[in-house]
């Protein structure tokens, strides 16, 4: 496994595998793997002749006073999993290399990043937007995997991609969970024993939704509030937001008459996690979108 620190090299890379006809799959992350990341990554191989990864935590969408400086870093660790699972060439830049001095353009996707983690984090999306198109444009992937644990992200992702008209085809990939339901993401290692129980409110909430609805509840605000009262009965838990949306559109509904995306973000003690479901699906009724 080849591991690049530079774009230049990367570039070599992705043109020598073209030259020889394969096709390439791409997963971007911010590191600290687990195993939602490495699904991805095996999707990837299953798709593509070559897969790459990048490992960059991305300083343009964190707030002023989210956790960059925090977030969890282990390259080494990172590298060996992503060996482990087949990968042929890791993308590891520094900010510099992705931002060098004078940097100034920035993409911006309207609408659909106004609400959810949008509204609460100002300015994140626009540096999804940004890293996740420069990473398009270097790497040249034909196929892009993300995970929907991040629904929104997703929705403003393809979105980019259609409006810019990037040669890419973005891969939407299951979320994987823990044994006990709870979505798996880098930051739960924050969590100590207690908040890491307490966290299983967010999965068991949108559980709960599901089966509402799968027994014929079509009340957006009944089952919104379903799930406020879940999880504001666990007493670590403090609500970001909890919305339903139409579903890919992030239109406001009054009735699930159709695919709609029941998302959350939620504290637990200092450690914001995001989960979703999909509900008005036919024949889905647990919480593994």
């Amino acid at each position: 496994m080849l591991t690049c620190h530079t774009i230049a090299e990367i570039r070599e890379f992705v043109r020598n595998a073209r030259a020889e006809g394969k096709t390439i799959g791409f997963v971007p992350t911010m590191g600290y793997l687990h195993q939602g990341h490495l699904e991805l990554m095996r999707r990837a191989k299953e798709s593509c002749d070559v897969v790459v990864i990048s490992i960059f935590v991305n300083p343009t969408q964190f707030g002023p006073k989210e956790d960059f400086a925090q977030y969890p870093r282990d390259l080494e660790r990172d590298l060996r999993m992503a060996e482990d699972v087949g990968v042929d060439a890791v993308f590891n830049p520094s900010t510099e290399e992705m931002y060098p001095a004078g940097y100034c353009t920035y993409v911006e996707v309207e609408r659909i990043t106004e609400k959810l983690c949008g509204l609460s984090r100002p300015g994140h999306f626009r540096g999804v937007a940004t890293v996740v198109t420069k990473l398009f444009n270097i790497v040249n992937p034909d196929q892009a995997f993300f995970g929907q644990k991040d629904a929104q992200q997703v929705l403003v992702i393809k979105r980019m991609v259609a409006d810019l008209n990037l040669n890419v085809e973005v891969v939407t990939v299951p979320t994987v969970r823990e044994a006990d339901g709870l979505a798996m993401s880098s930051r739960n290692v924050y969590l100590n024993a207690e908040q890491r129980q307490a966290a299983l409110v967010l999965s068991r909430s949108l559980q709960k939704a599901a089966e509402a609805v799968a027994a014929g509840q079509q009340d957006v605000s009944v089952i919104r509030q379903l799930v406020v009262g879940m999880i504001e009965a666990e007493p670590l838990a403090e609500i970001d937001y909890v919305e339903i949306y139409s579903y890919p559109d992030l239109e406001p509904v009054d009735k699930i008459q159709g695919p709609a995306l029941l998302a959350l973000a939620v504290k637990i003690g200092q450690t914001r996690l995001i989960d979703n479901t999909i509900l008005g699906v036919r024949d889905r009724v647990s919480y593994d979108v």
